[in-house]
C-alpha cells in the first residue's frame, strides 16, 4: 500500500519503470498478463485507483485527487520519472498527472481514453454503477457479458480478483460512489498533454470514446510530439490484442 493506494508491480525493480492506469470499475491486476507476457523488460507499476480494488475508498474521487495519489506512489517508490500508460478513465488520470507534474512523466500512452463521453451516456452508466448479483454464477455471467470473447479462464480470474461476496450477494470490488463520480468527471472538458511531452494516442475505431475534436486539438498544440494510431478494436484494446498493444507501448517508450 502506497499512501492509500494498493499497487500491483510486475517485473524486476531494476528494469525501467512503466506506470499503467486502469479504467473505471477496473483494477491494476488487469494488466498482469500484459506485463508478465509482453512487457517483461519493464518494471510495471499498476495501482488500484482510489475507490477501486484494494485501495482506499475514501473521497474525494476527482481527477485532481487521482493525480495527486499517483504522484505519491512515484515518491514512495523512489521513481523520479517514468512513462505513463492510461486506459479509458485511466487516460484522463494520466493526463492530469502529466499536467500536475510534467517533469515526472517522460511520455504518455493513451489507450482509447474516455475524452468524448457525453452527459447522457455518463448518466446512464452512473445510474447502473451499484451492481449486485445473487451468487458467483451471476457474477461470472455479468463478466462474460462485459468481456465478450475473452477466454473462460480470464473471466474466472477477473471474478476472483475483482468481485467480493457481501452479505450473501456478489458485488464488484469498487465503491459505487467513486464510479458515479468518475462518470461525472468524464464529462469535463479534457485537458491536453503538456506542450513538449511525447504522447501516443491509441484510438479504438469501433468505439467513440475519443472523437475527432481531441485528436485535432492535440495535433494543433503538440505537432510532432503527438502520434495518433487507430486500431480496429473495441474499447478494451489491451485485452483484445495484448501483443499488438504492448508492441505499440514498447516502441513508443523506447
Amino acid at each position: 500500500m502506497s499512501d492509500g493506494l494498493h499497487v500491483h508491480a510486475y517485473g524486476s525493480a531494476d528494469s525501467p519503470p512503466l506506470v499503467i492506469l486502469h479504467g473505471v470499475c477496473g483494477h491494476g491486476a488487469r494488466f498482469r498478463r500484459l506485463a508478465e507476457t509482453h512487457l517483461r523488460d519493464h518494471h510495471v507499476i499498476a495501482p488500484d485507483l482510489r475507490g477501486h480494488g484494494l485501495s482506499d475508498w475514501l473521497p474525494p474521487w476527482t481527477l485532481e485527487q487521482h493525480a495527486a495519489d499517483l504522484l505519491r506512489v512515484l515518491d514512495s517508490r523512489g521513481i523520479d520519472k517514468a512513462p505513463v500508460v492510461g486506459h479509458s478513465y485511466g487516460g484522463l488520470v494520466a493526463l492530469h498527472l502529466a499536467r500536475l507534474a510534467p517533469q515526472r512523466v517522460t511520455g504518455l500512452v493513451l489507450l482509447d481514453p474516455a475524452v468524448n463521453v457525453k452527459p447522457a451516456q455518463a448518466l446512464e452508466y452512473a445510474q447502473t454503477s451499484d451492481v449486485v448479483r445473487a451468487d458467483r454464477a451471476e457474477a461470472l455471467a455479468t463478466q462474460r457479458h462485459d468481456w465478450p470473447g475473452e477466454p473462460e479462464e480470464h473471466i474466472e480470474e477477473e471474478v476472483s480478483a475483482n468481485w467480493v461476496e457481501v452479505d450473501g450477494t456478489w458485488r464488484p470490488r469498487y465503491c459505487p460512489a467513486a464510479v458515479i463520480t468518475a462518470w461525472s468527471e468524464m464529462c469535463r472538458a479534457p485537458v491536453l498533454p503538456p506542450p513538449g511531452l511525447p504522447t501516443l494516442l491509441v484510438e479504438a475505431t469501433r468505439e467513440e470514446f475519443v472523437g475527432p475534436d481531441f485528436v485535432k486539438a492535440c495535433r494543433f498544440t503538440m505537432g510532432a510530439e503527438f502520434t495518433h494510431v487507430g486500431v480496429d478494436l473495441g474499447h478494451m484494446v489491451y485485452l483484445e490484442n495484448p501483443a499488438g498493444t504492448a508492441k505499440l507501448i514498447k516502441e513508443f517508450v523506447s
